[in-house]
């Protein structure tokens, strides 16, 4: 079937919405109608080649969406079903077979190479073959995904705000919820207020902690952390972050987690540690990319771990997400701004100079939620 897409060609270059051929779902796969994706830093990174994607291809891994077809094999979903797309896995490794697909052998392969699982291609641009990309390409009105990927999701929520929970709101609350699991009291420094930090204070307002200290060089951003839960706010740009927190706390933090990706701020998220305190690397970094500790305040008990895609089942924790926003615990529509898909370069414009947090496109034929017009 032919279908609107948003490609990019090469490295940095501007998305182009053209018209593309979409193959139709193999075994174990779902075609679904995009409703709206979340644009993600990540989908930037591979435009920019940081997270070397092969070019062209369609980006988009936020997507929400609902179900056209299923293929051969499929049992989870059916046509009609609400879905959120979310991470690639294969389901055979060993970890994967434990329960923790994030944690899947075959991850970058299967998320990052360009290919569907079986080595195949769905999209086509003419005679050229087009990457497809976290096993979703939602950056298009339709897109062919494995079973695997597809999160059922109820139906009394607005498809259209739900994309997001497959990254960047999963990612910081499954951070805390998760891998942290800090107990009541606890206390908790998040480096960097986009969608992952600001989520990850949500998660840590809902887990009782007692000080949650947001950090981040935007103030528009400091404001929003403390209208979701933030106890404190330190403007790296004025202080030294951590001093500012030492002194908040008589001492550091039990735990804090790094969005940015950044080494030095991995720095600053180790060194604010309490003793047997953890510091959680959530940000993703370009391949290579390294960190210099100081070992000495390391010895003492101190932790620092990585997190990916919130150690979640996305199938058991995301639900369990819908049920938080519902209750009025997780208003993580806060954090959006609905484009049209056309205006995919504009949304993009505005996440980079900050001016948006989470921009989400609404594909044509859905509408934006009211409350977010």
């Amino acid at each position: 079937m032919q279908i609107k897409a948003a490609i990019v060609r090469e490295k940095g270059a501007l998305f182009e919405i053209q018209n593309v051929r979409l193959d139709p779902p193999k075994e174990h796969e779902v075609l679904v109608r995009i409703a709206a994706s979340g644009i993600c830093h990540t989908d930037l990174s591979v435009r920019d080649q940081s997270k070397p994607v092969p070019l062209p291809a369609v980006l988009g891994h936020e997507g929400s969406g609902i179900v056209e077809k299923v293929g051969e094999g499929v049992t989870s979903v059916e046509p009609g079903d609400h879905v959120v797309l979310s991470a690639s896995s294969c389901g055979m490794c060993k970890a994967c077979r434990a329960g923790r697909p994030y944690a899947c052998s075959r991850a970058y392969q299967l998320n990052f190479a360009g290919k569907m699982p079986d080595g195949s291609h769905r999209l086509h641009n003419g005679s050229e073959s087009v990457s497809h990309f976290f096993g979703q390409s939602s950056f298009a009105a339709y897109s062919v995904v494995n079973e695997r990927n597809l999160v059922k999701v109820d139906k009394a929520i607005p498809i259209e705000l739900l994309g997001p929970l497959g990254c960047g709101v999963q990612t910081g609350c499954g951070a805390v919820f998760n891998k942290l699991k800090p107990p009541v009291g606890s206390t908790l420094a998040v480096f960097g207020c986009g969608t992952v930090g600001l989520s990850a204070v949500m998660a840590a307002r809902i887990s009782g902690c007692s000080r949650i200290i947001a950090v981040d060089i935007h103030e528009n951003r400091l404001r929003l952390a403390t209208e979701l839960g933030a106890t404190d706010t330190v403007n790296a740009r004025d202080r030294d972050p951590v001093r500012a927190i030492i002194d908040l706390t008589n001492g550091g933090v039990d735990c804090s987690l790094d969005t940015s990706g950044q080494p030095g701020v991995l720095r600053q998220a180790a060194d604010c540690l309490s003793m047997s305190g953890t510091a959680v690397l959530i940000g993703g970094t370009p391949l290579g990319t390294q960190v210099s500790l100081d070992m000495n305040h390391m010895l003492y008990d101190r932790t620092v771990t990585g997190c990916i895609q919130g150690n979640s089942v996305p199938q058991n924790f995301i639900p369990q997400l819908i049920e938080m926003y519902g209750k009025g615990w997780l208003p993580f529509d806060k954090l959006m701004k609905m484009y049209d898909f056309e205006d995919l370069n504009q949304a993009v414009h505005d996440m980079e100079t900050g001016a948006t947090i989470k921009p989400v496109l609404v594909m044509p034929g859905f509408q934006i939620p009211p409350h977010l017009e």
